[in-house]
């Protein structure tokens, strides 16, 4: 038994190992010039709506803000010093309406199995929470979106979505935490792909019931060079049959605590689920992304409905 076990941890750690990073950003500095910012918001903010990199200077008109306790506390990101992340909130829009709000990396050579990480958490630390909703995007047109709140231009491949029903309670963390997902539909081969943080609130805005304030840190896309069928280990869970009719079964070395399906616009699907299966006979044919929560974080995967 102890051999086996060692052989284990010696194949865990060649793995780890064998990741090579594709892309990495941390937000230390100001967005370089291949990052776009665009506001699809109606009506947009006519001053400040922009994603912007943090730069809180003392005193803090809000001590209050990304983890600060006074008003002489800078915040600080998930990884780096002071001002280290990207921020967004309720200023995108002028007084109440539909936010729509993008930032769009440069593009990125990825392909099928890449693995796409984040961090983001909320910026307030208030008892009444103003739910926010985070979309991370992907194109493979390099175009960017369309100019009205819902659309999403070429930006259809939807990675993950962070609070995608806009529910209160500080579902959206109020700490640093950590989301990835695996890039599907772009190939075998690495093809230049864009990113898009789109941060998607109805009825937000300064006057509005929803949106607050959020922050994303540690952009990276790694891939390993084992893939799956190579190695005698699972990679956070995998789905089968895909494409599926009927019945969808997952399988995950870490113990599940959540799962939920969503189309791509990023619309929580009603389907039946029972341990590790899941029904989606009602579902309508299309692509469709299946979130699990596990102790170890949040993972995305994308399957098909036939």
């Amino acid at each position: 038994m102890k051999k086996l076990l060692l052989f284990g941890s010696f194949a865990f750690q060649y793995l780890l190992n064998a990741q090579n990073n594709v892309y990495s950003y941390g937000f230390d500095s100001a967005f370089p010039g291949n990052w776009t910012m665009t506001n699809q918001s109606l009506p947009p903010s006519p001053t400040s709506g922009l994603w912007k990199k943090a730069s809180y200077t003392t005193p803090l008109a809000n001590p209050l803000v990304f983890g600060s306790q006074h008003a002489s506390d800078i915040p600080r990101g998930q990884a780096g010093g002071n001002n280290s992340f990207a921020v967004v909130g309720s200023n995108s829009i002028a007084n109440i309406g539909d936010i729509s709000n993008w930032l769009i990396s440069p593009a990125i050579n990825v392909k099928d199995g890449d693995v796409v990480s984040f961090f983001t958490r909320k910026g307030t630390s208030r008892m009444v929470d103003r739910p926010d909703r985070l979309e991370v995007r992907y194109s493979a047109a390099l175009t960017t979106v369309n100019p009205t709140p819902m659309g999403v231009g070429s930006f259809t491949g939807l990675g993950i979505s962070v609070n995608p029903n806009l529910q209160s309670g500080f579902v959206y963390p109020r700490n640093w935490t950590k989301y990835e997902f695996v890039i599907t539909g772009v190939g075998s081969n690495p093809k230049p792909v864009k990113f898009g943080f789109r941060y998607f609130v109805f009825g937000g805005g300064p006057s509005g019931g929803n949106s607050d304030l959020i922050g994303i840190d540690t952009f990276s896309i790694n891939r390993n060079q084992l893939s799956v069928s190579e190695s005698p280990y699972k990679l956070e869970f995998s789905i089968s049959p895909n494409p599926v009719s009927d019945f969808l079964s997952i399988k995950s070395e870490a113990k599940i605590k959540n799962v939920d399906v969503f189309d791509m616009s990023g619309r929580k699907m009603t389907v039946q689920i029972s341990d590790d299966r899941i029904e989606v006979k009602s579902l309508q044919p299309g692509n469709y992304m299946i979130s699990i929560t596990t102790n170890e974080g949040v993972t995305s995967k994308m399957f098909i409905k036939k």
